[in-house]
């Protein structure tokens, strides 16, 4: 017997129940898995309407329709299309920026702890480093100098406004994502705003429109699939137009 007809007489007398069983178990695996954690709202993100905000791309407009905290991370897409959250790839956009805020990725201010009316104010501290250990080298001579102290770092911190002295911090300062110093007293970074002028240290990052926003390209020419025949037809009429 030839494997060709084995192959073909083996996959006919498959069981076709068997086969169907086999889908629906594939089909339906997704709902006996385990279902995602909720994230605890931050004090820069407390609420639906504000996540919905920072995302950008008009989704605010949606905030009624997500009546909790609760449902804005356990909603599938399915249901999300149901109450009316079009079109798809909104839905698709809503749903990557849901799992990356329940992973702790956040855009600029995503993890500023002390906010008021959604505004968090930053300020370049200096952030103290321990001093390195004087390496013991088998060098002979005596006149090699020994490893420096580590310098102290500047970073842009959060702080809250009524903590302005060393001695009323705990813990260690940690610097706030997506910003930097520049020079010694000017705080770079997306959106923030400066305070006082850009050379006292100061700034504040606020709860607006589009701050977490992924921005879409534009199309040039029809995009990237269709530019060679849109730019082909037109210079096609320009040299139409230059003859006649």
């Amino acid at each position: 017997m030839r494997p060709s007809t084995l192959s073909l007489r083996t996959l006919t007398s498959f069981p076709l129940p068997l086969a169907v069983a086999a889908r629906q178990d594939i089909r339906l695996y997704h709902q006996r898995m385990a279902p995602a954690k909720i994230p605890t709202p931050t004090p820069f993100v407390p609420n639906v309407e504000t996540f919905l905000t920072l995302i950008g791309r008009d989704l605010k407009k949606h905030a009624a329709k997500i009546t909790s905290w609760e449902a804005l991370f356990s909603l599938s897409g399915a249901q999300l299309r149901k109450l009316g959250v079009e079109p798809p790839r909104d839905r698709r956009y809503l749903l990557r920026w849901r799992d990356k805020f329940r992973s702790g990725v956040y855009g600029v201010g995503g993890d500023v702890t002390a906010v008021t009316d959604g505004v968090g104010e930053v300020r370049i501290e200096v952030r103290k480093s321990e001093t390195a250990p004087v390496s013991q080298s088998a060098d002979p001579n005596p006149e090699t100098p020994p490893i420096s102290p580590r310098r102290n770092k500047l970073i842009v911190a959060n702080l809250p406004p009524d903590i302005r002295q060393t001695s009323a911090r705990t813990g260690p300062l940690k610097p706030v994502n997506h910003l930097k110093v520049k020079g010694r007293c000017t705080i770079t970074g997306p959106y923030v705003q400066p305070v006082g002028g850009k050379r006292r240290g100061l700034g504040r990052i606020a709860v607006q429109e589009g701050l977490w926003e992924d921005r879409r390209g534009r199309k040039t020419d029809g995009g990237e699939r269709r530019r060679a025949e849109v730019r082909a037809k037109r210079n096609r009429e320009e040299r139409k137009n230059a003859r006649g």
